[in-house]
C-alpha cells in the first residue's frame, strides 16, 4: 500500500491566507507608534520582505512536500523584495511616494493576491525534491 499525504484543511488554509491578507495591515497600523521603536520597524520590515511573497507563492493546492516549503521559503523574500521596488518606483514616478502610500498598495497587493491560488513551484510539481531513494536503474 502506498502512502497518501493527506491535504491541508480547508480551514488552516484559510486561516494562513487570512493571516498573511491581515499582515500589511498590521504593519500599516504599527507605524502610529513612536518613530525608533523595534514595535514600529519589525512588523513592517517582515511585512515587506515576506508578506507580498508569501501571498503569491503559499496558497498551494494539497499539502505541499518538504521540498515545496523550502522553495517557498527561499522565493519568499526576492518576490517580496522586487514588488516591494516595484511598488516604491512606480509611487516615486508619479510623485506620490511616502510611507503609508507605499504600505497601502502593498497591502492591498497581498489582500488580493492572498485570496488567489499560489504560483505553481517546481519542486511541489515535479516532486523531485522529496525522494528518499534513488530510481532504479541509475547510478549516483
Amino acid at each position: 500500500m502506498s502512502e497518501q499525504r493527506q491535504p491541508i484543511l480547508p480551514v488552516r488554509q484559510a486561516l494562513i491566507r487570512a493571516g498573511v491578507a491581515l499582515s500589511g495591515w498590521v504593519a500599516l497600523s504599527v507605524t502610529a507608534l513612536p518613530g525608533g521603536s523595534p514595535l514600529r520597524w519589525a512588523p513592517v520590515l517582515l511585512f515587506v520582505c515576506f508578506g507580498p511573497g508569501l501571498a503569491l507563492l503559499y496558497p498551494q493546492p494539497g499539502a505541499p512536500g518538504p521540498g515545496a516549503r523550502l522553495e517557498t521559503a527561499a522565493l519568499a523574500a526576492p518576490f517580496g523584495l522586487s514588488l516591494a521596488v516595484l511598488t516604491a518606483t512606480a509611487l516615486f514616478l508619479v510623485e506620490a511616494f511616502s510611507a503609508t502610500a507605499f504600505l497601502v498598495s502593498l497591502a492591498a497587493f497581498t489582500t488580493l493576491v492572498a485570496a488567489l491560488p499560489g504560483l505553481p513551484l517546481p519542486a511541489a510539481t515535479r516532486g523531485a525534491v522529496g525522494r528518499s531513494r534513488p530510481r532504479p536503474g541509475r547510478r549516483r
